[in-house]
């Protein structure tokens, strides 16, 4: 398999499920309701919130995209070896993490229902603030991997993952605020770590055993 299109598989794996997770669109849905804003209301403040979060996401990745380039010079290693043992590490880490709130019974829900009363501007620029500074973890180590690529790799990861994850929250945000998301996605809220888990492990297995 051609490394670019493990680049390419991997992103769009973790990029869906990145943006599929209930905590990253259902907030926006419950404070559009909660404030009276219409649909072009709720899906630009996604767009607001979703370009926020994907940038820090991006800071972050993009430095540890050019670790990787600096480190090109031993892809053999960095590629093979070194990136696809921290996807693993990453996904037992994201695995145990899930355990862990299952067997504690911790549901992290988001404050999300705030006054009707609440200023616009207040509300997003708390929805804006609170996405940036939960960048997307998965995602770096990816930007690793991509690194070891140059620069077309790490900017592959980029877009793939601006355009994904961006478009998934309009359309999930839109879909739950026409009334067509009618599948409880319980599990994937409370799951959303040993599914992450489970797709970087085996991102890391198929970047070992594909490597050339």
């Amino acid at each position: 398999m051609a490394p670019i299109f493990q680049i390419i598989v991997g992103s769009f794996l973790l990029s869906i499920i990145h943006a599929s997770m209930p905590n990253h669109w259902l907030p926006l849905v419950i404070i559009g309701k909660t404030e009276r804003w219409n649909r072009a209301e709720t899906l630009g403040v996604t767009a607001i919130a979703g370009l926020a979060h994907v940038a820090s996401t991006l800071i972050i990745g993009m430095l540890v995209g050019w670790l990787g380039y600096q480190l090109s010079s031993r892809r053999a290693l960095i590629t093979g070896i070194i990136a696809p043992a921290i996807l693993v590490a990453l996904g037992l880490f994201y695995l145990v993490a899930d355990w862990r709130s299952r067997r504690h019974h911790h549901h992290d829900h988001e404050a999300a229902h705030r006054g009707s009363r609440s200023s616009k501007t207040a509300v997003i620029t708390s929805l804006v603030v609170a996405m940036f500074f939960s960048p997307c973890l998965e995602i770096e180590a990816y930007y690793f991997t991509a690194g070891a690529l140059g620069w077309l790799g790490i900017a592959t990861v980029s877009i793939i993952y601006v355009l994904v994850t961006v478009l998934g929250m309009l359309v999930l945000v839109d879909l739950s605020r026409r009334g067509m998301q009618k599948i409880r996605l319980l599990f994937l809220e409370h799951h959303e770590k040993g599914i992450t888990g489970v797709a970087l492990i085996i991102l890391g297995v198929l970047a070992y055993l594909f490597f050339e």
